[in-house]
């Protein structure tokens, strides 16, 4: 089995782990696609985590503002009928336990990896790029009749630097 079979079984698990336990849903993916260049505009809500190591990369979901507040009213209990802090906080939160979900199951392949603060997007036709020429594995996914999308990329890091752990000095660097 290669990496990439790896990533995407186990992106695609992370979702359905993370719907069924955070939001009490079943989610159905669609056919996966693979893209090298920039991805066309978006209209709603996307989500991005870092992840960095020994390999580094991204991952994301991307959503419309109406599954955006279904995330939120699902994950807080309470209607969600317009996007805003609430609603941005759950997608990202939602996006951050996906993308740790992988991580942590790769690490065992990969070595240690770290993940970003998550960076969400709201708005209408934008394109977003990240450096590298990585390729990005795209699956979609059906959550009754609404659905989302999750991307995730990942390639060798060419110059890792150290992981430095809060609290510690240089002499506890951490190398990954």
């Amino acid at each position: 089995m290669t990496l990439k079979d790896d990533l995407l079984r186990s992106l695609s698990k992370a979702v359905e782990d993370v719907f069924s336990i955070m939001l009490g849903a079943k989610v159905v993916g669609g056919d996966v696609a693979f893209e090298s260049g920039a991805p066309d505009a978006h209209d709603g809500v996307l989500a991005f985590v870092g992840v960095a190591g020994s390999w580094a990369g991204a991952g994301c979901m991307s959503c419309s503002p109406r599954v955006a507040c279904r995330i939120c009213s699902q994950m807080l209990m309470s209607e969600s009928t317009a996007v805003n802090e609430d609603v941005l906080d759950a997608v990202a939160e939602l996006t951050n336990m996906i993308v740790g979900s992988v991580k942590s199951h790769l690490e065992t392949e990969l070595g240690p990896l770290g993940l970003s603060i998550p960076t969400v997007v709201f708005g209408k036709n934008f394109t977003t790029k990240s450096a590298g020429h990585a390729e990005w594995i795209v699956r979609p996914f059906s959550w009754d009749s609404d659905t989302f999308e999750v991307r995730m990329c990942l390639a060798p890091n060419q110059c890792p630097a150290p992981l430095r752990v809060h609290g510690f000095g240089p002499a506890d660097q951490i190398s990954v």
